[in-house]
């Protein structure tokens, strides 16, 4: 009987050790897993925070080109206002002129029988302008129907 029991009693120590061993390569196996896992996930975070700053740059340079693109377009309107009211003086000064230049009320006159289909000799009589003006006249009408 003491044998039976010894061998029972050997075959669990064997039992006992192979699960030890066993047990020991599991927890190996599963620390090397884990030491991966933490280098992977350390080169991940390296990315991450590499990725963040080049965000951060990206976001800081399209606040400064989204800046400037203000500044240009505020500038741009003040221009367009610029132009528009030196365009508008202009006008404003050509029409005075043309309201005390009698010459110019002629060939304004003149220009407008033109475009009104009036000949030749009725636009040299009315405006009493000589042929070659009215010729001129004749030839820039038609030059502004071409282009």
């Amino acid at each position: 009987m003491w044998l039976g029991v010894a061998i029972q009693t050997g075959l669990l120590l064997l039992f006992a050790v192979g699960i030890y061993m066993w047990l020991g390569r599991q927890q190996r196996q599963q620390q090397q897993q884990q030491s991966a896992l933490e280098k992977r996930l350390e080169y991940a975070a390296k990315q991450l925070a590499g990725s963040q700053l080049e965000v951060e740059e990206l976001r800081a340079g399209i606040i400064g080109v989204g800046q400037r693109v203000l500044q240009l377009d505020s500038g741009l309107s003040q221009l367009s206002e610029q132009l528009t009211a030196q365009l508008q003086q202009l006008a404003d000064k050509q029409q005075a002129l043309e309201l005390t230049d009698p010459e110019s009320k002629i060939y304004s006159r003149a220009m407008k029988m033109v475009q009104l289909g009036a000949d030749l000799d009725e636009i040299m009589r009315e405006c009493e302008l000589p042929r070659a003006e009215a010729e001129l006249l004749f030839n820039l009408h038609q030059q502004k129907q071409q282009g």
